[in-house]
This record gives C-alpha cells, sequence and structure tokens, in this order.
C-alpha cells in the first residue's frame, strides 16, 4: 500500500513483518525496528525482563560478538541504540543512506538472534542497578513510577521499566532466551525507515535480512491483544492521595488519573487540553500562572501517555514544601478554567495553531519520523497522514475541551502523590 500524501510506503511480509517506508532526500538513513513488547507483557515474578533483554540485544548474537557488533555501524559512523516502554520494545540506528542494508541487517540479528550470553549478563545486571540506584536520586522522574503503580495497583501497567535489584539478580539466560523467542517474533515486529532510496529496495533488504536471522517462530495468540477487557479506559485505576516522606529539598507532586487509550476517539482533544495546561511552552496556563505570577515553583508541566486500553494523564510540580496546597489550588482553578467551559474561540485557534507548530517541528526529523511510523504501525496497523491529524485537530470546538476536562479530570476522579 502506499500512502501518497505522505510518500510512505506501506507493506506486510509474508512473515508477517510490517514495514513503512518513507523516501526523504538526505544522506541519512534512519531505521527502526519496534516490537510489541515491554514491560506489561514480561513475566510477573521477574519484573525488569524487558528492560535487561533490551540492554542484552547488544551483548552478542549467534553471528557476533558484543564489541562486533558495536563495531559494525561505529565504524561507518552510524549509531545504534534502542529503548524500553511499557508496551513496546524499539531498537533504532542512524547510518549513511548507502549502508541501509548492513543498518537493516544487524537490527534484525540482535532482535531475532540474540543469546543473551551469561559472561555479559552479569555485567549488564550491575550497569542496571546503578541506573536504579541513580533513578532514586531523581525525585522528579521517580514520582511519576510510585504515581503509576498506585494508580495501576497489581496491574502489569504499575511495574517500573527498571524492575528492582531483587528480580534483576535472579533473570537468567534462559528467563531471557525465553522471553525472547515468546515475543521478538515477527507478527509482533514492524520495520520503518526514511531515506532516499526506492521503498522496493528496501522491501528486498528487510527480507533478505529476515531470512539470514529467522530461525522458525513461536506463535503468540494476539502479539497486540491488552489485558483490561473491553470496559472503558476511564474506569481503570485507583483513586489516592498519597505523601511519602522524602529527604529533598524541595516537594515534588503529581495530581493525575486514568485517562484514554490509544483508540479512543477523544484522545486527541486531551491532547490539546494537556498542551494548552502544560506544555512545553513557556505560555501554558500553568506555567504563567504557578511560575511567571506567583513564582512558587520552576518547573511545571502536564503529560498525556496513552496504552493501549487505557492512558494516564498527570501535571507534576516541584516547589517549597510549605507551598504545595497553593499550587494545587492554582491547578485546580486552571483546570477548572477548562471544565466550566470558559475558553474563547480564539485562546482554542490559537491552541489548534501552536499544538500544530509543535507537531510539525517535530516531525521535520528523520528519526522522529522513523519512531513514529513504528509506533503507528504498531498501534493501528498504518500510518496517519499528517494531513488527517491536522483534520482531526482543527475539528476540534471548545465544548470538545470543556466535556473532556469534565469527564477525564473531575475533581472526583484525581489522585495526588506527594514527596515531601
Amino acid at each position: 500500500m502506499d500512502n501518497s500524501s505522505q510518500n510512505i510506503y506501506i507493506q506486510t511480509l509474508p512473515c508477517g513483518v510490517k514495514f513503512a517506508f518513507k523516501r526523504a532526500p538526505s544522506p541519512v538513513a534512519y531505521c527502526a525496528l519496534s516490537i510489541r513488547s515491554g514491560t506489561r507483557h514480561e513475566p510477573e515474578e521477574l519484573p525488569g525482563t524487558a528492560h535487561l533483554a533490551e540492554h542484552m540485544l547488544f551483548k552478542g548474537t549467534s553471528r557476533h560478538c558484543q564489541r562486533e557488533i558495536n563495531n559494525r555501524l561505529e565504524l561507518l559512523g552510524g549509531e545504534l541504540n534502542a529503548f524500553t516502554t511499557k508496551e513496546e520494545t524499539v531498537v533504532h540506528s542512524t547510518t549513511l543512506k548507502e549502508d541501509i542494508g548492513k543498518s537493516a541487517d544487524l537490527l534484525f540479528e540482535i532482535v531475532l538472534s540474540s543469546t543473551f550470553p551469561e559472561k555479559e549478563l552479569i555485567k549488564e545486571r550491575a550497569v542496571i542497578i546503578d541506573e536504579i540506584n541513580m533513578y532514586k536520586d531523581s525525585p522528579a522522574e521517580r514520582i511519576y513510577d510510585d504515581f503509576e503503580e498506585l494508580l495501576f495497583g497489581n496491574h502489569p501497567l504499575s511495574r517500573s521499566i527498571l524492575g528492582n535489584a531483587k528480580s534483576l539478580k535472579k533473570i537468567s539466560t534462559k528467563d531471557l532466551q525465553s522471553y525472547a523467542e515468546s515475543r521478538f517474533i515477527p507478527p509482533a515486529l514492524c520495520f520503518t525507515a526514511v531515506a532516499d532510496i526506492k521503498p522496493e529496495v528496501v522491501v528486498n533488504m528487510v527480507e533478505k535480512a529476515i531470512s539470514r536471522h529467522l530461525n522458525g517462530t513461536k506463535e503468540i495468540e494476539n502479539p497486540l491483544q491488552t489485558t483490561f477487557g473491553s470496559e472503558s479506559s476511564l474506569d481503570k485505576g485507583t483513586i489516592f492521595r498519597k505523601e511519602i516522606s522524602r529527604k529533598n529539598h524541595q516537594a515534588h507532586c503529581i495530581l493525575g488519573t486514568s485517562a484514554y487509550s490509544l483508540y479512543d476517539k477523544n484522545r486527541l482533544t486531551l491532547l490539546l487540553l494537556c498542551n494548552m495546561l502544560g506544555g512545553p511552552s513557556s505560555n501554558s496556563r500553568l506555567n504563567q500562572s504557578l511560575r511567571e505570577r506567583s513564582a512558587l515553583v520552576y518547573t511545571v508541566e502536564s503529560s498525556y501517555t496513552q496504552y493501549s486500553d487505557t492512558g494516564t494523564f498527570a501535571i507534576y510540580f516541584g516547589c517549597d514544601k510549605g507551598d504545595v496546597e497553593k499550587c494545587l489550588s492554582l491547578t485546580d482553578k486552571e483546570i477548572g478554567y477548562f471544565r466550566d467551559g470558559r475558553m474563547t474561540e480564539t485562546q482554542l485557534k490559537a491552541a489548534k495553531k501552536q499544538l500544530l507548530g509543535q507537531h510539525a517541528i517535530s516531525s521535520d526529523n528523520g528519526e522522529v519520523q522513523a519512531l513514529s511510523m513504528g509506533k503507528s504501525l504498531l498501534s493501528y496497523g498504518n500510518v496517519m497522514p499528517d494531513s488527517e491529524i491536522r483534520r482531526l485537530i482543527e475539528e476540534i470546538t471548545a465544548e470538545d475541551i470543556r466535556h473532556v476536562a469534565s469527564e477525564v479530570l473531575a475533581p472526583e476522579r484525581l489522585s495526588t502523590l506527594i514527596y515531601r
């Protein structure tokens, strides 16, 4: 299938791997191999498996050792990276366009034929435990994990991506091999690329790479299957107000709730509301209220994370310990502005223009495009054209904003976590 409005070529390969390619004039090629497997899919008794497996992808395959893997792209001036989320694992590369075949081959090799050698595993456990300890010294980051743990309770989405030291010490080479064999399979893979090459040439390179490294595969019933069932995504999550004593100089606070999933028709409306409340621009309502007018915080931000069957909406700020309640009161006032339907058409028009501008600027990057296409293919089986995104955002009304603010950010739905 050719998504001609964006010059995007989309295809499902015979083995089940989904493929999307965008031709763009550049000497650089950006590739990503996205896997529908993250923290929520790891064994319940071994938290941290998904993230550890991602780290170990670079440590040895049936064909190459750790040093050879690192050298294959770096000696060409390229880069190889990876990250894990609660629902995905992604490995991605940047090379010159003439080396895209080598890049594709390496991505499939490390995903499909990693051996997770014990010698390297011992070292990588220690690296991640150091990462966990460093994370504990970053309250502005750690509070998000604690918030989702409280919000989602015993559900897999409550797990920290990093896991914990006790669990990491238990995870063996065999555990990692079992996880990869059951999750890193063609129906759960999406290969995306942005380069100045004919798409059929890239398809041929990818098919050769897969045939070289695929040694049979197990099937999972549905790599996109979720576990919350068919109930409304807004029904998920526990309501709480909790304070945790931390030896920090200032207080850290999150006010938030469960939110719309990736598939909810209201997700773009909530995204627009999130941007108006506490987006990256200094003119966001929370930044103007808590920082510019009141000088109570240095950082205040809102975020909206979408999962396949629910989501989280969170407002974070750090302030002096004695100013927490005042900051919460001002935050509620700004949320109330939207719940009460006081936003004007002029404000809405400006907010849409700002969000569309942010989207266009961030998308004018080959790596971002490759990663975004992978996320879209995993989630929807397609890549939504920019023109469709613009249309949907332009159609949002002031009443839509009021409805979403009232539904998602109703006072009785909001939970609070405070580090004091």
